[in-house]
């Protein structure tokens, strides 16, 4: 019951947070509170036997989060639709078209998004992720008859797609393969703990959780011999080259977020901090020379915590304690 509700109150936050803003091919939806309601209702996840296959039909605002076999058929003209997919932190997504019947020449479309995009931000954002932004949009109707098969680069990925015509439908299968390296992941929870590890690779790394909660550093490894405490980002560490910082903010990017603290020297924590923002993110920054690794827990703040952060809180950016 626990692990449903977490997974329904992410679902509400992110369903709450989409509708506020746009995204690129995304201005409007008319969502009922009836709609919203059946959407958090329904389960995220199910215990499925591994010789059957998941099938359900696909919903013009949707949040996938199991394997399966999904089918969109419109009922209607849907000219603003979007799927978010996401799996554990040690997975990426899969996405194969199995059967597709629209006008692309009429301009319909469906286009795979290698992150998610939320009012108009993108995780991961662009100094996080391997590919040019274009690049990380697959447009079926431009690839789609050599192209089948999608895959993430993370354990997020978005599904766009615009149907003018009654009738025409698709239907995909999303997987769920390993990923031996996590990086740039979002929690599906607002609890819980990881390690991160980027081996010998120049490359950043954001761990999102949207939710405001308490980051606890339990350990921290960046091939360095010296250890020092936590410090502020003044006047920061962006020059050590490898280094890990925590970002808070209300949006999705986290180069547009506000460095909070960040760390590069080794240390065995802890070291902890609250942050009230609609989103906190541990970002690990590595330049290739060195194994990084760093181990964190986190945990949601509850309301009386959120009062006494912002009543003692000098930053204007969002509460921090």
């Amino acid at each position: 019951m626990e692990g449903t509700f977490r997974e329904q109150l992410f679902f509400l936050v992110l369903c709450l947070s989409f509708l506020k803003g746009d995204t690129r091919y995304i201005e409007e939806n008319d969502i009922t509170p009836e709609g919203l309601f059946a959407l958090l209702n329904s389960e995220l996840k199910r215990e499925i036997p591994e010789t059957l296959i998941y099938r359900r039909p696909l919903r013009c605002l949707d949040m996938v989060a199991v394997e399966g076999q999904f089918t969109f058929t419109a009922d209607r003209s849907q000219l603003s639709c979007a799927a978010f997919f996401i799996a554990e932190p040690e997975q990426v997504i899969s996405v194969e078209y199995d059967s597709v019947d629209i006008d692309c020449r009429g301009g319909d479309f469906i286009k795979v998004f290698d992150g998610w995009v939320m009012k108009g931000e993108k995780f991961p954002s662009s100094q996080d992720h391997a590919l040019p932004l274009m690049e990380r949009y697959v447009d079926y109707c431009d690839s789609g008859t050599v192209r089948r098969t999608v895959r993430s680069s993370q354990n997020v990925a978005m599904l766009f797609f615009r149907i003018h015509t009654a009738g025409s439908s698709f239907t995909l299968t999303v997987r769920k393969p390993i990923n031996p390296f996590p990086c740039n992941i979002i929690s599906q929870t607002p609890e819980g703990s990881f390690t991160m590890v980027i081996p010998q690779q120049h490359r950043n790394c954001s761990f999102s959780i949207i939710y405001p909660v308490e980051i606890k550093i339990a350990e921290l490894s960046l091939g360095h011999l010296n250890d020092f405490p936590i410090k502020r980002s003044i006047p920061g560490c962006a020059g050590a080259g490898d280094f890990v910082e925590l970002l808070g903010g209300n949006g999705m990017d986290p180069s547009k977020m506000f460095p909070v603290a960040d760390l590069c020297y080794n240390f065995n924590g802890p070291a902890q901090m609250k942050i009230g923002c609609d989103n906190t993110v541990v970002r690990m920054v590595s330049s290739g020379k060195f194994v990084n690794r760093v181990v964190f827990q986190y945990r949601l703040l509850d309301r009386q915590e959120l009062q006494r952060i912002k009543v003692n809180s000098v930053e204007d950016f969002c509460f921090t304690g």
